[in-house]
């Protein structure tokens, strides 16, 4: 019984070790820079920067077979499956659109081009420029499955409707951290704004 509860306690400490890695490693990633435009109780409205992408458009249904199929893909082309070879670093957050037909994207290191990066080995990776853009953003925590993803949705959509703010049908899902980090999970739906809606 000793030695059971010896190698539990053993686990538990290494657990616990490498999620602090994970969480110390999360402050060095490159990350998706905004400026935040306004403040409210239940969301921000944030203004983005021009940013390229790698994009893939899945042909799953359902949140949890397109996040793995998206991710699956794109972390290969990141961790090396191109005609270079290449690694190329993880940024955040994973963007997935919220629409029939989803896409996932991985933000592109800043000190690329386009015509800089290797061609992908796997059909179906394109490199997507998004332009700057104002979006609204409201933020929730753990793991993310399609009811939380749906509530958080309509939460955020009744909460614009009642300051009078416009929006679009572009609504996206930011995820921040590896599927295997356990602590300080951080989410959020996002949808893009109609133009001149915010003022300030």
């Amino acid at each position: 019984m000793e030695i059971v509860i010896i190698i539990m306690v053993v686990i538990l400490i290494a657990f616990t070790f490498v999620q602090l890695y994970f969480i110390h490693g999360q402050r060095n990633i490159e990350t998706y820079t905004y400026v935040v435009k306004k403040k409210y109780d239940r969301f921000e409205i944030r203004s983005y920067e021009t940013t390229l992408f790698t994009s893939v458009k899945l042909s799953t249904k359902g949140y949890k077979n397109s996040a793995s199929k998206g991710f699956s893909v794109l972390a290969g082309y990141i961790f090396g499956n191109n005609e270079r070879n290449e690694k190329i670093s993880m940024t955040t957050p994973v963007s997935m659109s919220l629409e029939d037909s989803m896409t996932m994207m991985f933000m592109v290191p800043k000190k690329f081009k386009k015509d800089m990066l290797p061609k992908p080995n796997q059909t179906g990776i394109e490199f997507k420029q998004e332009p700057a853009k104002t979006l609204a953003a409201i933020r929730f925590s753990g793991w993310p499955n399609e009811t939380k993803i749906e509530k958080y949705k309509q939460n955020l959509k009744a909460a614009l409707d009642a300051e009078g703010i416009k929006y679009t049908n572009q609504f996206y899902l930011f995820g921040y951290n590896a599927p295997y980090e356990v602590f300080n999970r951080k989410n959020e739906v996002i949808v893009e704004l109609q133009e001149n809606t915010v003022n300030g």
